[in-house]
């Protein structure tokens, strides 16, 4: 355990999620047509067990929607003491799975692939519950269910309906509770609870005649027992449970994770990442003994365990609770739970069903290309049966990806200024090599050619045959270029001129070069010229070379927004590039840029908002955890600022202030920083054990620590800061060395800041940066 004693988030956390397991454990084990108390043995190990020893502390684990129709199939074939001892067939198998530690070669499998698994059991799920709503029996599979449907809706039990539809309109419309007490009844019961109790209620009320959950006398409750049957079958089916079960709790896990860290991003408290060799452990301990005990089969529970994190859970004792509240129930609340009408169970696992085919899913495989492999899956679980169609969504899913392979289209085009373009668009293999050959045959010798490899793999038959052309017609005169991702090998290789990096100025880039001169121009163009709109130029080339590189993060960035951990107030000054000198990249540094890094005090006159704007949002919504504030050497704000004395400051702030410019009102933000070194008397600030070089240099270092401090003066900083959740940093960027130091104000250097300079051999490259205390 992770602790010795469970804090009060996760006793809190465990309660709600309790009262979401209940009616789903029992509506689970309706839908197999296992005894209902198996829901709740599953429920209870789950939690206990897995909880306790798997490898995922967020992660609440039970009976669940994925093995519903795999489970309801076995015990149609073998019974239900055989199911049980299935259960446990497969719980060993999982065992030894995490013994061979292999947990991860579980997230190999096509995300198209499990969310169409799971929109299949989905589909099954409602189309057998909807009967029971509507007061019948659902049959074996969902072709006959479908067939059967309109003569179900033509004669339908109106009271069943009538409950049914009930239980329906509450789980929909239950997390739309509009207003503040709305809002508070949603946080307070769960819809799965309240359509229950509502349903019981009118039922019980209006003493309406409705088949009711049946729990059997624990005395009779069967165990395990000897399957019997086919060797063969005996094996596909455990094989299945251990399949279904693992990846689900293993994907699970990983969903778990990526919830813990954005809490923990937004403020919350950290969580250990999941051992997916240990949770896989855990699966399979809870699998034997629930099995043993008479229960269903157990996996992760990614609704469950999401409710878990939204409630505050910070340790797995949140989920063991959950299980013992769960244990409790069975014994304490049998007479309760026996009044609820089967057609609430079934409309709750109906609506459960109808959510498992979600829109995000079906977007995500469209974007990617991969509907094909989701549809397919989805409609063979359905129809044929969960293995069967896992089975035919592998092979789909492994011919799209072999057509691709072999697809892949090479153009050329004959370009106005007399050069030749050809576009490779898809993966370079010798499948492609002929129709590659073919297409650089119709650049002629000596003319210019550009080959752009828009994919990411190029096999050695490929690379070989790019390697030999180029030579050659290199070799006879003709210049070529090669661009993409996979030609950055070529490029590596055969050393061409042409490797402009993103962060090189523009006048060491070919590709801002101007065009050469054209016949009846207006005047010859000298050498180093270069194209007249060199930010579209470069704009072009970012499209051609750093786009496709940064196209899959940014796409991330872009479904999970932005989580920045640093707040980074510099200089407008264009020789600070931040992301060079940080090495960050999308998604790292909030940048906030202004002439002379300055941070106005809150309440100051003509304050500027924005930037403290930029402060607020950064601190309040995005909760970032540090804030550097970087000055920079040659600074043209301070050296505008120090061509004028304090008084004269003074005067200039009398005088009128519509005659004053912009950047004047603007500069008046660093009066306090000229002041401050006039006022150092041999305090002022040092770089290592040097002191600055001029004045100038004197007042950028002041500058950085005037502006921290006008930066703690913010209400919002302030507040993070005494909370111990927020650091600020200063920093200082000489552009001469290109060298960065950092104020570090713990160094034994009397009472003047020093900021010490950054050390590329140093582990830490900020060991040198003692962040102002909060």
């Amino acid at each position: 355990m992770s602790a010795c004693a469970p804090r009060r988030p996760d006793v809190s956390a465990s309660i709600s999620v309790f009262l979401i397991a209940l009616p789903l454990s029992l509506g689970i084990a309706l839908a197999t047509g296992a005894p209902l108390q198996a829901g709740l043995v599953a429920a209870a190990v789950g939690g206990i067990l897995a909880g306790a020893l798997g490898g995922a502390p967020l992660q609440v684990s039970g009976p669940t929607a994925g093995l519903t129709v795999v489970t309801a199939e076995l015990i149609q074939e073998y019974g239900w003491r055989a199911t049980c001892a299935i259960t446990v067939l497969a719980g060993l198998t999982q065992l030894a799975l995490s013994a061979l530690r292999v947990a991860r070669a579980a997230l190999m499998v096509s995300p198209a692939i499990v969310h169409g698994m799971l929109a299949g059991i989905g589909i099954t799920m409602a189309l057998a519950q909807l009967h029971v709503v509507l007061g019948g029996s659902p049959e074996t599979s969902a072709l006959d269910n479908l067939r059967d449907l309109p003569g179900q809706l033509t004669d339908p039990h109106l009271t069943a309906a009538v409950v049914g539809g009930l239980t329906v309109a509450v789980l929909l419309g239950w997390p739309r509770l509009p207003g503040r007490i709305g809002g508070a009844v949603r946080g307070a019961v769960p819809a799965a609870l309240a359509a229950m109790a509502l349903a019981t209620l009118l039922a019980w009320a209006l003493d309406l005649r409705l088949p009711r959950a049946d729990l059997p006398s624990w005395s009779s409750h069967s165990l395990s027992g000897m399957p019997e049957g086919p060797v063969l079958g005996i094996a596909a089916a455990v094989l299945t449970i251990t399949l279904v079960a693992s990846v689900e709790s293993l994907l699970s896990a990983v969903a778990v994770d990526k919830l813990a860290t954005a809490r923990q991003r937004a403020g919350g408290p950290p969580v250990r990442r999941a051992d997916l060799d240990r949770e896989l452990r855990g699966q399979g301990t809870g699998n034997v003994v629930s099995g043993l005990l008479g229960g269903l089969p157990i996996s992760g529970v990614a609704v469950r365990s999401a409710a878990n994190v939204a409630a505050g859970a910070v340790s797995r004792w949140s989920t063991v609770l959950h299980g013992c509240w769960v244990l409790l129930a069975t014994g304490l609340l049998v007479g309760l739970l026996e009044q609820i009408p089967l057609a609430a169970l079934a409309a709750l696992v109906a609506v459960v069903g109808v959510q498992m085919v979600k829109i995000t899913h079906i977007r995500s495989v469209t974007r990617h290309r991969e509907v094909l492999v989701y549809a397919v899956t989805a409609a063979a679980v359905t129809f044929l049966g969960v293995l069967e169609g896992v089975g035919i969504g592998i092979a789909v899913a492994v011919a799209v990806a072999l057509h691709r392979l072999t697809h892949t289209r090479i153009g050329h085009e004959r370009l106005a200024d007399g050069s030749h373009h050809i576009r490779v668009h898809g993966q370079l293999t010798f499948l492609a090599v002929p129709r590659l050959s073919r297409a650089l045959a119709l650049v002629p010798e000596n003319e210019p050619a550009t080959v752009e490899l828009d994919g990411t793999f190029m096999d050695h038959a490929a690379y070989e045959t790019l390697h030999d052309w180029r030579t050659a017609h290199a070799a006879q005169g003709g210049p070529v270029e090669i661009t993409g991702r996979s030609g950055r090998r070529l490029l590596d290789d055969l050393s061409t001129p042409h490797q402009c990096r993103p962060w090189l100025p523009w006048r060491n880039h070919q590709c801002t070069a101007a065009p050469p001169p054209v016949a009846g121009s207006p005047g010859p163009l000298r050498v180093g010229d270069h194209h007249p709109d060199q930010l579209l130029v470069g704009v072009r080339n970012f499209q051609r070379t750093t786009a496709p590189l940064v196209r899959r993060e940014l796409a991330r960035l872009a479904d999970e927004g932005q989580r920045p951990g640093e707040l980074f107030i510099t200089c407008a000054d264009s020789r600070l590039v931040t992301s060079m000198i940080t090495s960050s990249g999308p998604g790292d540094l909030f940048t906030v840029r202004n002439v002379g890094n300055l941070v106005p005090p809150p309440g100051a006159e003509s304050a500027d908002h924005s930037v403290a704007a930029a402060i607020e949002y950064a601190v309040d919504v995005l909760r970032v955890r540090s804030i550097t504030v970087c000055g920079h050497s040659g600074c043209g704000a301070m050296h505008a600022l120090e061509s004028l004395s304090p008084d004269g400051l003074i005067e200039s702030e009398a005088a009128d202030q519509g005659a004053a410019s912009s950047l004047d009102r603007w500069l008046r933000h660093g009066r306090p920083s000229l002041a401050r070194l006039a006022q150092a008397n041999g305090t002022a600030p040092r770089l290592d054990a040097r002191p600055p070089a001029d004045a100038l240099e004197a007042l950028c270092l002041t500058n950085v620590l005037q502006q921290l401090d006008h930066l703690a003066l913010h209400p919002c900083v302030a507040r993070r800061m005494a909370e111990g959740e927020l650091d600020l940093r200063g920093m200082y960027f000489h552009v001469g060395e290109a060298q960065a130091y950092v104020l570090n104000r713990g160094v034994a250097a009397g009472p003047a800041p020093v900021f010490a300079a950054v050390r590329p051999d140093e582990r830490r490259p900020d060991a040198c940066a003692e962040p102002l205390p909060g």
